[in-house]
């Protein structure tokens, strides 16, 4: 038997529920078709996010963290990790070549940093002019320890304006990171930061928003002890930036 036809202008109480009267105006496309209901979607949602934590279970621990769940995992699994994170420290160490600060001579730029970031990532540290201010001090002691800990960057230092005539001093410090002869990423002082505030996870941050340093990359570990020296740094020059006009 075929259906009455519809007026065009019904009256719908809920356009969504499921009635028969609703069944025959989306029927006869008076009414657009029920969206499709979210759950199921959530649910495989939640079941992906749930099978790569288990996947990822084992990311960022390293040799001795692996040992400790000896009796809760897979031998073979375990062993196949163990395996994986040798390779990927044997690969750091091979690329370690740097580990130190290299101060910059302005003629030399193109060759320490442009080229050599046809190689590695190189970041360029542009320090205070006039004088030291206290975000570049900042800057100028995480860049010895960032230096030390991860040698496959290239951190490079040099004072602004011998590297940039008439560089504004209130633009400084500076972070340049370098990648394939292109500028990647650019830090116009800490304010993207943390201030004054900065710390070397800020930094590391960085390293891994622009693809240096990968996730559960296991220096990504902070040291304690050069952490306290960089909190003495803030501390002891904490009245010099009241006065700082760099700041304004």
């Amino acid at each position: 038997m075929e259906m009455p036809d519809v007026p065009v202008n019904v009256p719908v109480d809920d356009p969504n529920a499921d009635t028969e009267w609703n069944d025959i105006l989306r029927k006869h496309g008076i009414i657009p078709e029920k969206p499709p209901s979210p759950t199921p979607m959530i649910e495989e949602a939640l079941e992906e996010a749930r099978r790569l934590a288990h996947e990822n279970r084992l990311e960022g621990k390293d040799l001795d963290e692996l040992a400790e769940l000896e009796d809760e995992e897979d031998e073979e699994f375990l062993q196949q990790y163990r395996k994986k994170r040798f390779e990927e420290l044997s690969t750091i160490t091979v690329a370690s070549v740097f580990n130190q600060v290299y101060h910059l001579q302005k003629p030399d730029y193109s060759k320490d940093v442009t080229e050599a970031s046809s190689k590695a990532y190189v970041l360029v540290l542009l320090t205070s002019s006039q004088g030291i201010n206290a975000e570049s001090r900042i800057l100028i002691e995480l860049w010895r320890e960032l230096a030390q800990r991860f040698g496959d960057v290239k951190f490079c230092q040099i004072r602004a304006d011998l590297c940039i005539e008439g560089y504004p001093e209130k633009n400084t410090p500076t972070v340049l990171v370098y990648k394939d002869g292109d500028i990647k990423r650019q830090l116009v002082t800490l304010r993207d930061l943390q201030g004054t505030q900065t710390t070397a996870a800020d930094v590391e941050k960085v390293l891994l928003d622009v693809g240096a340093v990968r996730q559960g990359d296991q220096r990504l570990k902070r040291n304690d002890t050069a952490g306290s020296q960089t909190k003495k740094i803030r501390q002891g020059h904490a009245s010099a930036a009241d006065e700082d006009s760099d700041w304004d």
